[in-house]
């Protein structure tokens, strides 16, 4: 479990690089190849799509950070876990739930996220 947990841990510090390199070799280590990212705002297939997509809600969200909202669950190829997105030291604006699924090499296969709450228009 904790090689689960350090991986979630890897994959929300990916999400907080701000430094374009240093994010991109992020993602080509967390993610298989062919990788999928899915939530409701967001279908990125591809490590290129996938770091495209960070660096978009990196510029929507410029001073906010994600951090684990709980513990990992996991068991098999699975790991679910609730993220915040939020000031660093204030509440957090958004909380989700995402779903991974990691290949054979614990590579990131695919992540379905779910908004649990977002900020109102």
């Amino acid at each position: 479990m904790s090689d689960i947990q350090h991986l979630v841990e890897r994959y929300l510090a990916t999400w907080n690089e701000r430094d374009a390199t240093a994010r991109r070799a992020a993602v080509d280590a967390l993610w298989a190849e062919h990788g999928r990212y899915t939530d409701p705002l967001a279908d990125a297939e591809g490590r290129d799509a996938i770091d495209a997509t960070i660096a978009a809600v990196q510029a929507q969200f410029p001073d906010f950070v994600f951090r684990p909202g709980g513990p990992v669950d996991a068991h098999h190829n699975l790991a679910r876990f609730t993220w915040e997105l939020g000031p660093a030291d204030g509440e957090p604006l958004v909380v989700g739930f995402d779903v991974a699924v990691l290949d054979d090499s614990g590579r990131i296969e695919s992540v379905h996220g779910f908004l649990d709450k977002v900020p109102s228009a």
